[in-house]
């Protein structure tokens, strides 16, 4: 901070904008102070600084926000530190680079410290179960014990969740405080967004964005850099977003591309699924005894698909011709999961890619996905192998 604020006076840059926490008065944790303390380094270097001063930041890749996520969608039930019921007063990102920008474009004799923060004033046991009803969770119990200290506490969350302790520990220290906004001065120099800010319930709805409406991605090798800023981006850490479980399979065949997209095409139904017939017909028992569709609706067609067409126990989501074929599950399963197919040129043959991707809802979503996984070999490796030699077969006929 001191470089910083030391090179902004020998540039004589216009401003500084510094995005800080939310505190209350009196003794701060080590995180929150310095915090504080940057934005008082960076006021005092002499360049008009603007210090906006948020609580948790509700979007994918804050890490105050995944702590909640990944507590919610995996614990039904949490013993927690007594900070479960100080109350917290939630932003929502998109409402965050709004205040940024309004500092960037305000008076630059306004500059100073100012509190940000969403409509709503939260204990964080509500945000845990505000988020729950968003992601289609049961509500979470939350039992707040005296003895989970911040280090256990710390322990605790990265024993359950993929956030590291070292990012746990400060977060969990700093809810040991409330962190509400002081006062609204920020009004006065920076305008509220047009329609308002964002409730906390739909900050979340728009931070579990595309999986929450169901609207996936064409493919997702096609990740897209830009959208709303909710959204997840390539450069938010490995622990940011929802959970995702992935097998991919990838293999290169002397058979013709058309050859392999006719066998893609023609999946399922009397053709089968080209591995392990018992284990997908016992897939098809399991879901029809669980009130599901099973194996028995076949397809329409033996050879053609189109979008929306029923494939056993999937529904034809997407088809690129040649190229494509996804398939997304309607069997009963804990979470939301597809099946991608894909066939590409590769010199005097064709490549096959494949890959089911499954999203867990809850503990009972990421204890499907294990149990399953023993599986994964006989079943993902048996089809690629299969598909691939029944395209190898149909080329030399």
């Amino acid at each position: 901070a001191a470089t910083i604020a030391a090179a902004g006076a020998a540039a004589s840059v216009g401003r500084i904008v510094y995005l800080g926490g939310l505190h209350p008065y009196g003794r701060l944790s080590r995180h929150l102070r310095s915090r504080t303390e940057v934005g008082e380094i960076l006021a005092d270097s002499g360049v008009p600084t603007f210090t906006l001063q948020a609580g948790v930041v509700i979007g994918s890749g804050s890490a105050s926000f995944e702590m909640v996520r990944h507590l919610t969608d995996v614990l039904p039930y949490m013993p927690a530190p007594r900070w479960v019921r100080n109350q917290i007063q939630p932003i929502a990102v998109r409402d965050v680079l709004h205040y940024l920008m309004g500092a960037a474009r305000a008076d630059a004799a306004a500059a100073g410290a100012y509190d940000i923060g969403g409509p709503d004033v939260l204990r964080y046991g509500q945000m845990m179960n505000g988020y729950a009803v968003e992601a289609g969770l049961p509500q979470r119990a939350i039992a707040a014990l005296p003895v989970l200290t911040p280090g256990l506490a710390s322990h605790w969350v990265n024993l359950v969740t993929p956030i590291p302790r070292s990012i746990a520990r400060p977060l969990v220290e700093s809810l040991q405080h409330d962190c509400v906004m002081k006062d609204h001065r920020v009004d006065a120099v920076i305008p509220r967004p047009d329609g308002g800010l964002t409730p906390y319930r739909r900050a979340v709805r728009l931070a579990l964005g595309r999986v929450a409406a169901d609207d996936v991605e064409t493919s997702w090798q096609d990740a897209e850099v830009l959208g709303a800023p909710s959204d997840p981006l390539p450069s938010d850490p490995e622990w940011a977003g929802r959970t995702v479980y992935t097998d991919r399979r990838e293999a290169r065949t002397r058979a013709r591309p058309e050859a392999l997209w006719s066998v893609i095409e023609g999946i399922g139904g009397a053709n089968g699924w080209y591995s392990s017939p018992l284990l997908w017909a016992a897939r098809g028992w399991m879901d029809k005894l669980a009130g599901g569709v099973g194996l028995a609706r076949g397809r329409r067609s033996t050879s053609r698909v189109v979008e929306g067409d029923v494939v056993d126990f999937w529904r034809v989501e997407k088809v690129e011709p040649g190229r494509m074929l996804r398939l997304r599950a309607e069997m009963r399963v804990p979470g939301l999961a597809w099946l991608e197919l894909g066939c590409a040129p590769d010199g005097d043959g064709a490549r096959y890619t494949q890959r089911a991707v499954f999203f867990p809802q809850g503990l009972s979503g990421r204890l499907y996905w294990l149990s399953v996984l023993p599986f994964h070999g006989a079943i993902f490796r048996g089809m690629a192998n299969r598909i691939t030699a029944a395209a190898e077969a149909e080329t030399t006929r």
